[in-house]
């Protein structure tokens, strides 16, 4: 039976009693990784909620795991990718049409002076007709070459447009958790948010999550939400303060950082597909940005530049959101 569910659920409920002589003044966010009493298989991911000790408050957090036998993306072409190559590039096809007929009007024109430079040169009362017909044998070469290599480069951007395109269909399927209710596609961020998603170890989650907290308001501002994924299988720790005057500013960096990833394999497949593309060690650590529209619009190894964000991103909200909506930077 379990092994023909599609989706299985345990629930945990994790309650932490704060001792009297203990007081702790932050509090974690993170992801965990295993628990007792719950059998995982080969994609099994976990989410946690936030876990808070203080002196004499009693707290009960709720942990989530499920095991997915969904499969991963598929890495063929779709139907959806051909469709948006199509729009975005509409002429194509046309020109490729017409230099296929360029192509076949010179070969055709290369066999027959081809036939005519044999009877020349096999009657020699027509060699003074060779001259002539080398000249046309060679434009017709030529004219074949040229639209042959036109055709070549045309189809070469068509094939990288669609797989790119596919790519990006692959990665607007994976999942992300919002909260312990609501798990939703990447897809359903399309025009509500500019995710920048971080896949390395969690000691570079953590130096991400430290090094954007100066930005965090123009982060927000600018609709920008952090999909944080530890590739070596540890929790990335992050840290609140917890008093009065940080409970705002706290607000909204839990906001920033509130997605995390779920169906661990699919992650991990895709992460790899674009780190082998871009031939990128497989441990190296790295960021990628997208626009409003889900697209890809900047990527890189090591730390994100968030002071860039901040520069190159138009607000969301406000007097300039409709103007500078499609002004996210150009397509990688």
């Amino acid at each position: 039976m379990a092994a023909a569910a599609a989706t299985h659920y345990c629930h945990y409920i994790i309650t932490t009693v704060s001792l009297p002589q203990f007081r702790s003044d932050r509090k974690h966010l993170g992801l965990c990784r295993q628990f007792n009493g719950c059998k995982w298989s080969s994609d099994v991911s976990a989410v946690t909620g936030l876990t808070s000790r203080r002196r004499g408050v009693r707290r009960t957090s709720y942990v989530t795991c499920f095991a997915s036998n969904n499969s991963a993306p598929s890495s063929e072409i779709s139907s959806t990718a051909k469709i948006r190559s199509e729009v975005l590039s509409p002429f194509r096809s046309v020109r490729m049409f017409f230099y296929l007929a360029f192509i076949a009007s010179g070969s055709l024109g290369g066999f027959i002076a081809t036939s005519q430079l044999i009877g020349a040169l096999a009657n020699s009362s027509r060699a003074a007709q060779v001259p002539e017909i080398a000249q046309g044998l060679a434009i017709d070469i030529g004219a074949v070459s040229i639209f042959a290599f036109l055709y070549y480069r045309e189809n070469r951007a068509k094939n990288a447009q669609i797989a790119k395109l596919s790519r990006e269909e692959n990665l607007s399927n994976l999942k992300l958790r919002v909260d312990e209710k609501r798990i939703l596609p990447v897809s359903d961020f399309r025009g509500i948010a500019r995710l920048v998603i971080l896949a390395g170890p969690s000691s570079f989650i953590s130096e991400c999550f430290k090094l954007s907290e100066p930005f965090t308001d123009a982060l927000v501002e600018r609709g920008v939400l952090v999909v944080p994924f530890a590739t070596d299988g540890n929790s990335p720790s992050f840290e609140f303060e917890e008093n009065e005057e940080m409970r705002e500013k706290n607000a909204r960096r839990k906001r920033l950082w509130q997605l995390s990833p779920v169906y661990v394999t699919d992650w991990i497949k895709w992460i790899d597909e674009q780190k082998n593309m871009a031939n990128v060690s497989p441990e190296s650590p790295v960021y990628l940005s997208l626009r409003l529209d889900g697209r890809v619009r900047g990527s890189g190894v090591g730390y994100p530049p968030w002071n860039a964000f901040v520069v190159q991103l138009p607000p969301v909200k406000g007097l300039w959101s409709g103007l500078l909506d499609g002004m996210d930077g150009r397509v990688l």
